[in-house]
């Protein structure tokens, strides 16, 4: 059975999320931990729980969601990983990061790309990457069909959906993402979120004004 446990950092409230199974190996998703006080609640949980940190994958690279990957690359030693459409996000962080007048130390590079479809394995358990794009031009989700979750990133939010006027969004894209890889999961399906509090795929079938009358 997977844990998941989430912590909202950064500026922009963005949601790091570390996964950990009995054994206690665990992988982080989007970290965005910025401040020394941020990097301090995320490594003393890690520590606390005795985690063994395998790796970091990331939903998409949008700044506030990789502020974090030279700390925990730093802290752990562990390979880095995204899809490949992402890399053009990536390079545009720091530039992001000026706009924002938020200090970035570097872009870190990917050890490997994801591929949609293929299964990321933490031991025994599998998380399905999802291919998502409309938010950003490579975004995927994390799908665990055992564990009946899948972390969206900023794909979907509760009411809410993913902006699409940065560059290589696509609003056509986003909804077409939503459709065919979202509201295709069970509807007790809980969805992670990258902002905000988590939802079901049911709830938001239901409810979310974005979509519910597509």
């Amino acid at each position: 059975m997977l844990q998941v446990k989430f912590f909202p950092f950064n500026a922009f409230s963005e949601n790091t999320y570390i996964i950990s199974n009995e054994k206690n190996n665990a992988i982080i998703i989007d970290p965005g931990n910025f401040l020394p006080r941020e990097d301090s609640a995320f490594f003393d949980y890690i520590e606390q729980n005795e985690l063994k940190p395998t790796q970091i994958i990331n939903t998409h690279c949008h700044l506030d969601h990789v502020l974090g990957v030279h700390a925990c690359k730093e802290k752990y030693q562990i390979p880095f990983s995204f899809h490949a459409t992402e890399q053009q996000v990536l390079d545009w962080a720091p530039e992001a990061a000026m706009r924002y007048g938020v200090p970035m130390v570097h872009s870190p590079k990917a050890d490997f790309y994801l591929k949609e479809g293929d299964n990321i394995m933490l031991d025994d358990d599998k998380l399905k990457i999802l291919f998502a794009p409309g938010h950003s031009p490579g975004h995927v989700c994390f799908y665990s069909a055992a564990n009946n979750f899948v972390i969206a990133g900023d794909v979907i939010f509760q009411s809410s959906i993913g902006r699409t006027d940065l560059p290589g969004g696509d609003f056509d894209k986003l909804m077409q993402s939503i459709h065919s890889q979202i509201f295709t999961l069970p509807d007790e399906t809980i969805i992670y979120c990258g902002h905000g509090p988590s939802t079901t795929v049911g709830i938001e079938k239901m409810n979310n004004p974005y979509v519910k009358s597509l």
